[in-house]
C-alpha cells in the first residue's frame, strides 16, 4: 500500500510541475522586489505615490492650515483566483503574508492573548505566510509604511508644519473603511508618520471606522438602492460600447482565457483579469508578454474605467456617490475657517479604496481615466492668507480680511479644478489654488438633500436598450463595493 501511495504521490507531483505552479512559498527580499517591480511596465512602478521632492511649495503669502489625505490601501493579493492555469500560470496561492501574523489580541477580562494567525486551504493544509484573497501583503505593508514616512518627510521635516511628536491634542485624525486591508494599511501609515518613539506620553493613535451603511469613503451602493440602479445603467452602457473593443484582443489573449473573449460581463470579467494582472505586476510576478503590450493594457484599463466610473458623468450619481464625502470635507474645512485656532486638527488621513479615489477625481472633473495604483493618494490642503487693511485707521476698527484657499494634489501633481478656473475663483496667478468659497460652493452642489428619500429605489433597474432608455425589473451589475 505504501508503494502504491508513493507512486501516486510521485505522479501527482510530476503533474503539478508539468501543468503549472499553484503556490509561491518563497519570495525575494524587499530590495529585490523593488528591482523586479521597477523592471515592469506596470503603472505601479512609475513613481512613488508621494514624493516629498516633487512637492510644489505654496506661494509665501499662504500658510498651510489643514491637510486631508485619502490613500488607497497597499498592495494585496487578487480578490479571486484567475489566470492560474497554463499558459499564464499566475500562482493561486501567494505566500507573501508573513508579517502581521503574530499579535496580541485584547481578550476578556482586561488581558492580552498571544495569537498566531494562519490561512487554511480547502484540503486542510496550513503553511505560515499563505495569504487569503484580497489580503494586504508584506509588500503592501512596506509601501504603506513608506507612504507614512513620506508624509513625515514632507509635513514635518521639509515644511515644519506638523510637530515632531504626536500628542493627544486633537491635531491628528485617522479613519479607515472596515475592511482589514485598509485598517492594516492605515496602521502602517501611522507607524511611518508617527512611530512609537515619536509619541508623547498618553498618546495612542485613535483609528475610526463607520458602519457599512454609514460609509462614505466609497460610493455606497449597499445603503443607497437608487445609486445601485444608476450604477447598473452605466455599467450596462459600458458593456455595449466596450465589449466589442475587448473582443479585438482575442487573437492575443484568448489563449489565456480558455479560448473565450474578454468581456465586462462574462467570467472571468475584464475587471477581474485587470485586477489579477495589476496585483501580479505589483509583486514582481511574471505576466504573459501579451498583457504587457501597452495597447492591450490601454484597451483593458479603459474598458474597466468606463464600467466603474462613467456613471460619474451623471449629476445624480455624483450627488449620491461622492456628495456625502465632499460635504464632510467642506464642513471640516469650514470649521477651521470659522474657529481658527479653536480647531486643533492639522492632518486627517483616511485609508480607502481605488473606487473612492476615482470617484473623488471624477466628481471634481480631474480624473485621468487611469485606474488608481496601490497606495495612490489624493491630498486636499487648506491654506490661509491674511490680507492687510487698506489703511492704519481702518485697521483700528476692523480685523484684516482672511482668505482661504484649497489645493488638490494627486500623483505628485497639483490639480487645476475646472470649477475654479474663472478669474476671481482662484489665487491670482495660481489656478491650482481654489478660493475656499468657490470650492465650497461647488462641492455643495452635490450635497444630498433628503438622503433616505433620494436613495429610495424606483423598483426597476434602468437598462439601456436598443430602443433607448428602457426599464426592466432586477439588475445585472455585479460590481463589488470595496476593491
Amino acid at each position: 500500500m505504501r508503494q502504491i501511495f508513493a507512486v501516486f504521490a510521485l505522479v501527482c507531483s510530476t503533474l503539478f510541475l508539468l501543468f503549472g505552479v499553484q503556490r509561491v512559498t518563497t519570495f525575494p527580499s524587499f530590495s529585490t522586489l523593488t528591482q523586479l517591480t521597477l523592471k515592469s511596465e506596470s503603472p505601479n512602478s512609475r513613481m512613488p505615490s508621494l514624493d516629498p521632492d516633487l512637492y510644489e511649495p505654496a506661494p509665501e503669502s499662504l500658510q498651510l492650515d489643514q491637510v486631508y489625505v485619502y490613500v488607497r490601501h497597499g498592495e494585496r493579493t487578487p480578490v479571486a483566483v484567475r489566470l492560474d492555469k497554463p499558459p499564464a500560470s499566475i500562482p493561486a496561492i501567494w505566500n507573501l503574508c508573513k508579517e502581521g501574523r503574530k499579535f496580541a489580541a485584547a481578550v476578556y477580562p482586561h488581558t492580552q492573548l498571544e495569537v498566531f494567525r494562519a490561512t487554511e486551504q480547502m484540503d486542510g493544509r496550513s503553511i505560515d505566510g499563505d495569504c487569503t484573497l484580497g489580503e494586504l501583503t508584506d509588500v503592501g505593508r512596506r509601501s504603506t509604511y513608506d507612504f507614512g514616512i513620506a508624509l513625515r518627510r514632507l509635513y514635518i521635516e521639509k515644511l515644519g508644519y506638523l510637530p515632531d511628536t504626536a500628542s493627544a491634542d486633537g491635531s491628528t485624525y485617522f479613519r479607515s473603511t472596515f475592511t482589514p486591508r485598509t485598517m492594516e494599511s492605515l496602521q502602517q501609515v501611522i507607524e511611518g508618520l508617527y512611530p512609537n518613539s515619536k509619541h508623547e506620553p498618553g498618546f495612542i493613535p485613535r483609528v475610526l471606522s463607520r458602519n457599512v451603511k454609514d460609509e462614505n469613503l466609497v460610493a455606497n451602493t449597499l445603503s443607497c438602492p437608487r445609486l445601485k440602479e444608476l450604477e447598473t445603467l452605466f455599467m450596462t452602457e459600458a458593456i455595449k460600447t466596450e465589449n466589442p473593443k475587448l473582443s479585438q484582443l482575442d487573437g492575443k489573449i484568448s489563449k489565456y482565457l480558455g479560448g473565450k473573449s474578454l468581456a465586462l460581463d462574462v467570467k472571468p470579467r475584464a475587471v477581474g483579469i485587470f485586477d489579477t494582472l495589476r496585483a501580479a505586476e505589483a509583486h514582481g510576478f511574471p505576466v504573459p508578454k501579451e498583457f504587457q503590450d501597452p495597447e492591450v493594457q490601454d484597451v483593458i484599463e479603459s474598458a474597466c474605467c468606463k464600467e466603474y466610473f462613467s456613471a460619474y458623468q451623471d449629476h445624480e450619481f455624483r450627488t449620491l456617490g461622492m456628495g456625502p464625502l465632499l460635504d464632510d470635507l467642506q464642513a471640516k474645512m469650514q470649521k477651521k475657517v470659522t474657529t481658527g485656532n479653536g480647531d486643533k486638527l492639522k492632518i486627517a488621513v483616511m485609508s480607502c479604496h481605488d473606487t473612492g479615489l476615482a470617484g473623488l477625481l471624477s466628481t471634481l472633473d480631474v480624473f485621468d481615466q487611469r485606474w488608481p495604483d496601490f497606495t495612490a493618494s489624493i491630498t486636499f490642503e487648506l491654506f490661509r492668507k491674511a490680507s492687510p487693511s487698506s489703511s492704519f485707521l481702518q485697521s483700528l476698527y476692523s480685523r484684516p480680511e482672511t482668505e482661504y484657499f484649497v489645493r488638490m494634489r494627486y500623483r505628485n501633481q497639483s490639480l487645476r479644478l475646472p470649477a475654479c478656473a474663472n478669474v476671481g475663483l482662484h489665487l491670482e496667478g495660481h489656478p491650482e489654488f481654489c478660493t475656499f468659497k468657490a470650492f465650497k460652493e461647488h462641492v455643495k452642489k452635490y450635497k444630498p438633500g433628503d438622503w433616505e428619500e433620494d436613495c429610495k429605489a424606483t423598483g426597476k433597474s434602468p437598462i439601456l436598450t436598443g430602443n433607448g432608455l428602457g426599464y426592466t425589473s432586477g439588475g445585472n451589475s455585479a460590481a463589488p463595493l470595496f476593491k
